[in-house]
């Protein structure tokens, strides 16, 4: 199983809520098929930033929006963006399910140059940039973030 899709499982595991340890984790993994060491699921946590509260680990994201602080766009593209896809001064990108609309926030509120404007939907977000030579280097620098 890929990293990408490892990655995936366990935020699919956490939107149903805070999972109360590693361990825990580890089983309802293993319980949708997934065999993972206690080395991996940290570096997993690690790269994903999960945060553990007093009802266990969550997004990051749902702690930030609690705190009332704005996820940063490397943030939120490592852990929601699945593809970024270019036509012309235009990018799509592919989130996660109920992603679009942080990253499309911190796109906005990152302001890079290169970003005119976001319109997002719910695993969608759609990025316009001033011409094509800035939209391609904007979807280098949201892949790079990833």
């Amino acid at each position: 199983m890929s990293k990408t899709m490892r990655h995936k499982a366990i935020l699919d595991l956490l939107d149903d809520g805070p999972v109360e340890s590693q361990e825990a984790l580890q089983l309802r993994l293993e319980r949708k098929g997934i065999e993972v060491g206690q080395a991996t699921l940290s570096r997993d946590i690690r790269d994903l930033k999960l945060v553990k509260g007093p009802d266990g680990y969550r997004r990051a994201t749902q702690a930030s929006v609690a705190d009332g602080v704005l996820p940063s766009v490397m943030q939120l593209a490592h852990q929601f963006v699945l593809e970024v896809r270019q036509a012309q001064n235009m990018l799509v990108v592919k989130t996660t399910v109920g992603s679009a609309q942080p990253v499309a926030a911190a796109l906005d509120a990152s302001h890079w140059p290169e970003v005119v404007g976001t319109i997002a939907g719910d695993d969608t977000v759609l990025v316009i940039a001033e011409d094509n030579k800035k939209a391609s280097s904007l979807a280098r620098r949201i892949r790079e973030q990833g």
